[in-house]
């Protein structure tokens, strides 16, 4: 099983997201994207680390995305992957690093095909405002659009969370 969960920010996609992992009945297996860049990051990253269950695994990868699935691609495992949007900045924009964009997204991709167990994916909608003035905020908003579009095409689930209400736009399964 492989679901894609969009919604805005603190609209409550996070959520939806581990309740679902924690009914899966697998051992989850959390891959968190953020980094800490500063203070107020870190402190969600801290608050975030608090209130997950301890029983999960945690792996925080912030770019190979692709090597994190393949390593734990067993079909008791349930991967709860949290947040594209944030690996997205960082494959784009991490100047520290020589990054690939095209290989990393279509690593990722192929991941999915092969996955054998249940992988959950949060992302943040970030499409549906006004068109960003400057260069680099368009590109991460047309990457991003792209990025959706790809993982709902193959995907077995997408469901689009407002103000903590899910919509099941596809659900292979019914």
């Amino acid at each position: 099983m492989t679901e894609l969960i969009l919604g805005g920010a603190r609209s409550g996609k996070s959520r939806l997201a581990e309740l679902t992992a924690s009914e899966s009945g697998k051992q989850v297996i959390y891959i968190a994207t953020a980094t800490a860049g500063d203070d107020e990051m870190a402190e969600r990253i801290a608050r975030h680390r608090q209130d997950r269950p301890s029983e999960w695994l945690v792996v925080e990868e912030p770019i190979a995305l692709a090597t994190v699935i393949s390593r734990y691609n067993q079909p008791n495992h349930c991967l709860l992957i949290d947040c594209l949007t944030l690996w997205l900045t960082n494959c784009l924009f991490d100047r520290d690093a020589d990054i690939d964009w095209s290989n990393q997204k279509q690593a990722l991709l192929n991941s999915l095909d092969d996955f054998v167990g249940h992988i959950i994916l949060v992302s943040n909608e970030v499409g549906q405002g006004i068109v960003p003035m400057g260069e680099m905020s368009r590109r991460f908003v047309d990457e991003s659009g792209w990025l959706h579009q790809a993982i709902a095409q193959q995907v077995d689930k997408v469901t689009f969370v407002t103000a903590g209400l899910p919509q099941v736009l596809k659900d292979v399964n019914r």
